[in-house]
């Protein structure tokens, strides 16, 4: 995956200036959502314990939060990281997405089934689609799986008011929103992968899960979101989400989408 972040960068003149700006970007943003509350509808703390390997004590925690954003990143500090993969090459620990534990969920049900239950409706599932690209610069696919799900939906780029787009490598993330013309103020507002972490199998719910609550935030003003991402053998996948009609919960209890 690293060689392929490096074949983006190199194939389509993704700079590593571009690559850090990026990740210091991701970092800001996730700080800033965590300070403002943002996360804790759609978080679950976790109670485990850890254990002093050199006395056997056992200590009860709580892990609330991800451990990854650091929001004193910037430009000066990224710049010192050495390439990971290749010699010469631009991706760094500091510009690729953390290898991180987690796991996440969304609900998704028949509207009927919603209101007879009455479980709040926090979005409307549009579209999906999913889409092959190169394995070696699998990184691009939610170039071509974006304009599909749209397709699917009836709808523009310009009817998208906030995109998650998983920022597995900030090479390939930065090369989709430069090759589909996005405007920056409207993806990833509350950071990213490389701040927030990747947990394998959890991105697609958990993409779901921050865009929904944020169109909820925003209200009538953002109707339609998209999240998207490469798949590791040569795919991209996109789906469209409407926002939902009704939020009988406070934003800061968890509820179903």
């Amino acid at each position: 995956m690293g060689l392929m972040s490096e074949n983006v960068a190199s194939i389509y003149g993704i700079s590593r200036e571009d690559q850090d700006a990026s990740a210091a970007l991701s970092h800001r943003r996730a700080s800033s959502a965590w300070s403002c509350g943002k996360f804790n509808s759609e978080v679950v703390p976790v109670h485990t314990k850890i254990v002093d390997a050199s006395t056997g004590r056992e200590e009860a925690v709580v892990v609330r939060t991800d451990d990854g954003v650091r929001p004193n990143t910037n430009m000066t500090g990224l710049s010192k990281l050495k390439s990971a993969f290749k010699n010469d090459g631009s991706t760094t620990a500091g510009n690729s997405s953390q290898v991180s534990d987690g796991a996440s969920a969304v609900l998704l049900m028949k509207r009927s089934v919603a209101v007879e239950r009455g479980i709040p409706i926090l979005g409307i599932f549009r579209s999906f689609a999913v889409v092959g690209v190169g394995p070696a610069v699998n990184g691009i696919g939610p170039v071509y799986a974006i304009p599909k799900a749209l397709k699917q939906a009836g709808l523009q780029l310009e009817d998208i008011s906030l995109f998650e787009i998983n920022e597995a490598f900030a090479s390939q993330y930065v090369y989709c929103c430069k090759e589909l013309g996005l405007d920056i103020e409207k993806v990833n507002v509350n950071g990213g992968a490389m701040a927030l972490g990747h947990p394998l199998g959890a991105t697609g719910t958990r993409c779901a899960a921050t865009l929904l609550y944020e169109m909820q935030r925003r209200g009538k003003s953002c109707k339609y979101g998209v999240i998207s991402m490469c798949i590791g053998s040569g795919m991209g996948a996109a789906a469209v989400l409407e926002r939902g009609p009704m939020i009988n919960t406070p934003l800061h209890h968890r509820v179903s989408a």
